[in-house]
């Protein structure tokens, strides 16, 4: 795809000094990350609050991204979408897709031809109330509703995959929901790419013939054959023995490479052949990403790299998105982008539903399945911004129409599939925290010396403790102990329940590990209980029980790591193990509304303590004189008995 040569600094007059612009994007793509967060509390998505900062600080309100500005950034685009699609390559796991195989593969393909189907006529039907559209030809008209079909089949794993995790949902509806979401995202690539040269084909005019068919064919055999390499060049990357800023770098460098390759094979068959060869960039890095995640021993290395690098792209890449809005478009053509959402709704359900019931699934899934694939993000977003750059003529309007609809597929997708997963009955979130009832209650799982130790330490300190254990089968095990004991027969929610788990402000649970979980899945989704503390006996069940929120306490390392920082802190150590006499460390629960918005520094906390950090919406922060308290933080106090007791009655009272 020809990409518009930069202008020359003398071309902007004023802003010949804009070389300095990077330095300027930091600046926004740090305000965009902020009022991201900020979206996300409201429970909108992340990306509509970087769009947001990208649009107001645009030429079109603010003017902090000038519009030429934003083509000397071209590269970052490129960068950021080279990132996407090995972000998508990921996503195709073959073994996890293989178990549900028989759905994925009919519900994938009726969505793909209702969805392509809808998006492409409602885009061709409605030419005439599109400004850039009106003085076209047919086969102009034909060229962009195939590209918006193509767009409108997109979907976003990544939202998909953070809704799942946040529900921690499970089950065949919610393998088939991923695997159609994410193989989904991989076939618009390629879908995009063939009408990307039957675009090219019908606005040059050129007959469709055999010979079209046959370069669009080597096209295509041609970037998967470049994507392997690209693939095997991933591979020795990820297999540096460096540090992971300098392969994350090298990785955005590939697909920055891919870009430069593609423009250079394009420009050299235009002047040396007689027919251009279009090569999709975005498909050949998908690829490439395809093939490290299955067919090397890197995967999980590959993976983490694209964790860490996602979100400093996505804010760059959405930002800049958002700048580049023609917002004078936007506002002429907002009912256009709402009629394509309802075309692209219908399509969903329509092929959602009759896939379902080929394969033979439940009504139930059927129904709701729907609701699963609503949601677009980056792969969509990226293709509209290719078609910009592939059509510079009309393409930023073109843009401008597809990510209003990709922001309203946005706002809406994730609280549908939220909704989807519920009447799928797969949905199993952590249930509302009880309120605190005025006393520290906590239940020890398991009967055994440790467990008779902690409960008269914690008893010590205040708290009302509990054991509950299968194996106080003798009255004379509960009659002899110094602490109560409750004997149980399973666990069960029923069970807990009984023990009164619904009012206990932590749990420690030193069963087996597969009990264990069960007692924590348990207090997660039944009693929302916030402290959860576990020993664990097998390091490979770490990641299940880290995935629930719960403390891990490995006795393999712990005594290990104990010494360790008795060697190189020998106070903070036995301040943490209470051998400090009148010293302690506690953990207090801001309950106090009179506290909200209160600074630390006008707070006249007793001399003899200190707030060591503060825990907000499970981020730490690390405190200040200045840092404001919010009703719900836990803060972390190290002082004597007497005043931390002091300090815990201003903050929960």
């Amino acid at each position: 795809m020809l990409i518009p040569t930069p202008h020359k600094a003398e071309d902007h007059g004023s802003l010949s000094t804009y070389t300095r612009f990077p330095g300027h994007l930091y600046n926004h793509c740090l305000a965009s990350q902020q009022i991201g967060q900020y979206f996300a509390r409201i429970k909108l998505p992340l990306i509509s609050g970087f769009l947001f900062t990208g649009i107001v600080a645009g030429p079109y309100i603010l003017g902090l991204i000038p519009a030429e500005a934003i083509h000397r950034l071209r590269f970052i685009d490129e960068l950021s979408l080279a990132f996407i699609a090995f972000a998508a390559g990921s996503e195709l796991y073959l073994q996890e897709l293989r178990s549900r195989f028989r759905s994925i593969r009919w519900v994938t393909a009726t969505q793909l031809v209702f969805t392509f189907s809808l998006g492409s006529v409602a885009m061709f039907l409605l030419a005439d109330w599109i400004p850039f559209m009106r003085g076209m030809s047919t086969t102009g008209r034909l060229a962009i509703a195939l590209l918006a079909g193509a767009i409108l089949v997109a979907r976003s794993p990544s939202s998909a995959i953070a809704v799942i995790n946040e529900l921690r949902a499970k089950g065949p509806f919610t393998q088939t929901a991923l695997g159609v979401t994410v193989i989904m995202d991989v076939i618009v690539i390629i879908l995009f790419a063939l009408n990307s040269s039957i675009a090219d084909a019908l606005f040059a005019h050129l007959p469709f013939d055999l010979r079209f068919l046959l370069l669009v064919l080597a096209e295509l055999l041609i970037s998967i054959a470049i994507g392997y390499g690209v693939g095997t060049l991933l591979r020795h990357i990820v297999a540096l023995r460096t540090g992971g800023f300098v392969k994350a770098a090298l990785i955005l460098l590939a697909g920055y490479g891919v870009f430069l390759l593609s423009l250079t094979i394009r420009e050299l068959s235009h002047v040396y052949l007689p027919f251009e060869i279009l090569l999709e960039p975005l498909l050949i890095c998908m690829i490439g990403s395809f093939v490290v995640t299955n067919y090397s021993d890197y995967r999980t290395e590959f993976l983490q790299l694209l964790h860490d690098i996602g979100p400093p792209v996505y804010i760059a890449f959405f930002t800049l998105t958002g700048a580049s809005l023609a917002l004078d478009i936007l506002l002429k053509v907002w009912p256009i982008a709402l009629v394509l959402f309802l075309a692209r709704l219908g399509g969903i359900f329509i092929g959602s539903l009759s896939g379902g019931i080929l394969a033979g699934d439940p009504m139930r899934y059927n129904w709701a399945g729907g609701m699963a694939y609503v949601t677009q993000a980056g792969v969509g977003l990226g293709l509209a911004k290719e078609v910009a750059v592939e059509f510079p003529e009309w393409g930023t309007a073109f843009a401008t129409v597809i990510i209003a609809v990709i922001v309203l597929n946005q706002i809406v997708g994730p609280p549908c599939f939220k909704w989807a997963l519920h009447l799928a009955g797969e949905a199993h979130p952590r249930a509302d925290t009880p309120e605190f009832d005025g006393t520290r209650d906590v239940i020890i799982f398991g009967l055994e010396s440790q467990s008779l130790a902690l409960a008269r330490q914690l008893r010590a300190h205040g708290w009302q403790v509990k054991i509950a254990s299968r194996k106080a089968q003798y009255r004379e095990d509960v009659d002899k102990a110094d602490v109560p004991i409750q004997p149980i027969v399973d666990l069960t929610a029923k069970t807990l329940h009984e023990l009164g788990v619904e009012r206990a402000e932590a749990i420690v649970t030193l069963l087996s590990d597969e009990e264990s979980y069960q007692v924590c899945e348990l207090a997660y989704e039944h009693f929302g209980i916030r402290t959860l503390v576990v020993r664990l006996h097998n390091r490979e069940n770490f990641e299940r029980f880290h995935r629930l929120g719960a403390l891990i306490v490995d006795p393999s390392t712990a005594i290990v790591s104990l010494l360790d920082h008795f060697v190189r802190s020998p106070s903070a150590a036995s301040l943490f193990l209470g051998t400090e006499e009148d010293q302690d460390i506690v953990d207090i629960e801001v309950r106090n509304p009179a506290l909200h918005g209160v600074a630390l520094r006008d707070l006249r906390l007793p001399l003899d303590t200190l707030v060591l950090s503060i825990h907000r919406n499970g981020r730490m922060l690390i405190s200040h004189g200045y840092t404001r308290l919010e009703v719900g933080d836990m803060v972390t106090i190290v002082g004597s008995v007497k005043s931390l007791d002091e300090v815990a009655r201003r903050f929960e009272t």
